[in-house]
C-alpha cells in the first residue's frame, strides 16, 4: 500500500524553516504512519507500506530551503520515523527537478541530502531498534543494526539551537544526557538527571576500543548553505567528479557522545550486541 507524504506543505511558506525545526510539528505525521501501519494489519497484513513519493513540501519544495542542509533535519528524521512504523520502501522526490531534487538540477552537483541519504543506506541497516526517551524532545534518535557488520548504528537529530547534549552510554543500555554547555553567552545549565532509556537490551565487548561518528553541519554554521560538512570537511566532489569519502571520526567507544546544537550524528557502535540484530 503506497501513499504520498508531504507534511511540511506548501514549498512558498514562509514558516518552513520554523516547521522543520519543531519537534512537534515533526512528530504530527507519526500519526498517519500508524494508521497506515494499523489499516494494513486490519485489512491486509499480507502487504507493506511504501512511500511512494516525499519531498517534504509540496509544488516543488521550498526556495532555498529544500536544497539546503536544514532540509535533512526534515529528511532523516522522516527515514527513521517511516523504518520506525514498517515502511518497506520509501522514495524520495526528487533526483534531479524542483527545490528539493538530491542533486542541483543544472550542475548536477550534489545537494546535502543526498550526502544524508547516503550515509542512510551506508548505516542503517533493515532492522528497527525501538528506542523511547524522557529527554529533551529537541534531540531526536533513530536506532537500527549496522548494515552489513555486527553492532548498532544511532542517529542523533539535535534541533535545539542553543543546547548541546552529552549522551552516556552503559553497559545497562541506558544512555543518560545532560546539557553540557549553552553556545550563548548566558550562565551554564545543567542538568544531570536528564535520562534517556534504550529498550533494546545489549553488552558491550571487550574488543572494540573505538566507535565511528559521521557529524554533519552546515558551512559557517548557516543552515541554509547548499554545502554540508562531515566532521568538519566539506562534502565536495572530486577533481574527477566523483563522490567524496565519508570517512568517520574514531572516538573511544566509552568517551561521552556529543552533539552540538542543530547538527546530525550517525554513531556506529560495533561492539554492541542487540537480540534484534542476531
Amino acid at each position: 500500500m503506497t501513499h504520498h507524504l508531504y507534511n511540511l506543505g506548501a514549498g512558498v511558506d514562509p514558516n518552513l524553516v520554523r516547521k522543520i525545526l519543531d519537534p512537534h510539528y515533526l512528530s504530527k505525521v507519526s500519526q498517519t504512519f500508524s494508521n497506515l501501519k494499523e489499516t494494513i494489519r486490519m485489512h491486509g497484513p499480507w502487504a507493506s507500506a511504501w512511500v511512494g513519493e516525499s519531498g517534504g513540501a509540496y509544488n516543488s519544495g521550498g526556495r532555498h530551503v529544500s536544497n539546503t542542509f536544514v532540509n535533512s533535519f526534515w529528511y532523516l528524521d522522516q527515514l527513521g520515523m517511516s523504518a520506525k512504523y514498517s515502511t518497506k520502501v520509501y522514495c524520495r522526490q526528487s533526483l534531479i527537478g524542483g527545490n528539493y531534487g538530491l542533486l542541483n538540477k543544472t550542475s548536477f552537483v550534489p545537494n546535502p541530502d543526498y550526502y544524508s541519504a547516503l550515509l542512510w543506506h551506508r548505516l542503517m541497516g533493515k532492522g528497527v531498534l525501538a528506542v523511547s526517551t524522557g529527554a529533551s524532545p529537541y534531540l531526536r534518535a533513530y536506532a537500527h543494526c549496522s548494515k552489513g557488520r555486527a553492532g548498532v548504528t544511532v542517529l542523533l537529530i539535535n534541533l535545539s539551537n542553543h543546547t548541546t547534549f552529552e549522551v552516556n552510554v552503559r553497559n545497562s543500555m541506558n544512555i543518560n544526557l545532560h546539557v553540557k554547555r549553552e553556545t550563548n553567552n548566558r550562565k551554564r545549565s545543567f542538568m544531570p538527571n536528564l535520562e534517556k532509556t534504550v529498550s533494546w537490551v545489549g553488552s558491550k565487548s571487550d574488543g572494540t576500543i573505538f566507535r565511528e561518528e559521521y557529524h554533519l553541519t552546515p558551512k559557517n554554521g548557516y543552515l541554509r548553505s547548499t554545502t554540508m560538512l562531515l566532521n568538519g570537511t566539506p562534502l565536495e566532489l572530486t577533481d574527477d567528479g566523483d563522490i567524496p569519502s565519508l570517512n568517520p571520526a574514531h572516538l573511544d567507544v566509552n568517551s561521552p557522545i556529543s552533539i552540538t546544537p542543530l547538527s546530525i550524528k550517525f554513531i556506529a557502535l560495533p561492539n554492541f550486541e542487540a537480540p534484534g540484530c542476531a
